[in-house]
């Protein structure tokens, strides 16, 4: 069992009404929530990227987690809907007791849209338009509700399409489960596919991605993952975190890993499927790699 207490939140918003004064906080478990976003953290690949990043944050509005959505201007929403946890989940070592989490750390800058705004601006759901409606950019309809939203996923500068907040954009940790202290946690994907103007930079340097899909653990201590933006499949040491193997894939690695044995043989296998939002290769590969 963990503790839970209820802490104030922020109000107001579109819907101030709506708002629960407080909201439930794990206090005796690690979790990926980081502190609140500053200005310092703001970065750029040039003094005018950070320049701009730093003046969208005082445009904004935000007043840390839960700041609520607003429609006077952009709010920032930290971490993002791409940012802590995703759908891969969490996987556990049931010998050793321990839990590995892998988890994004971006931020989104998002502003929502009077439903008449939208509609003038021709934001409309694609059921009441023709099958060649492209969208506006960004702006995705909400249909039935008061408002469209203008989403920067991610928090980017425009031109060269870097983040706005400074990396690591994604990380993974292990957990001891008995303690429940935090063994390592460290940045998780590397630089070599990613860049700016959507260029690959090919730097093998470890400044965290973003990354979506979960991991496998394997009896032998191996924490085998791919999830990462740099189409890279690792295995990683579950004690130390530490990188034993890594191979390319074909496409982006967005899906969970699994095992199995045939024969006497025992393999590892993926779904190199790629992923849009990602912006990783798309493919439609399984791939299996025989152990020792």
């Amino acid at each position: 069992m963990v503790e839970v207490e209820e802490r104030p939140v922020p109000q107001g918003g579109v819907e101030p009404e709506n708002l629960s004064p407080t909201q439930p906080f794990v206090v005796d478990f690690p979790n990926v929530i980081r502190p609140d976003i500053e200005e310092r953290h703001m970065w750029g690949m040039t003094p005018l990227d950070q320049l701009y990043c730093r003046i969208q944050y005082h445009q904004s509005n935000y007043d840390g987690i839960y700041t609520p959505p607003s429609a006077d201007r952009p709010w920032i929403q930290y971490p993002g809907y791409n940012g802590g946890s995703d759908w891969g989940g969490i996987a556990v070592d049931p010998e050793r007791r321990i839990m590995i989490s892998n988890y994004n750390d971006t931020p989104n800058r998002n502003q929502l849209i009077p439903r008449a705004d939208a509609d003038a601006m021709g934001v409309l759901p694609l059921d009441q338009q023709g099958s060649d409606y492209s969208g506006v950019a960004g702006v995705n309809p909400q249909a039935e509700t008061p408002y469209a939203i203008q989403v920067n996923a991610g928090w980017r500068v425009p031109l060269t399409g870097l983040l706005c907040k400074e990396p690591p954009y994604g990380g993974i940790m292990a957990v001891d489960l008995d303690t429940r202290e935090v063994l390592w946690d460290r940045p998780f994907g590397s630089a070599e596919k990613n860049g700016p103007f959507g260029l690959h930079s090919m730097l093998p340097l470890d400044i965290g991605t973003p990354n979506n899909a979960g991991a496998v653990v394997t009896a032998s201590g191996l924490i085998f993952i791919a999830a990462t933006t740099d189409d890279l499949i690792r295995a990683i040491d579950v004690e130390t975190g530490e990188t034993l193997w890594q191979a390319e894939l074909p496409a982006g690695g967005q899906a969970g890993p699994a095992m199995y044995e045939a024969n006497g043989q025992q393999y590892l296998v993926i779904n190199a499927g790629g992923h849009n939002f990602m912006e990783t290769p798309i493919g439609d590969y399984f791939i299996a790699y025989a152990l020792p």
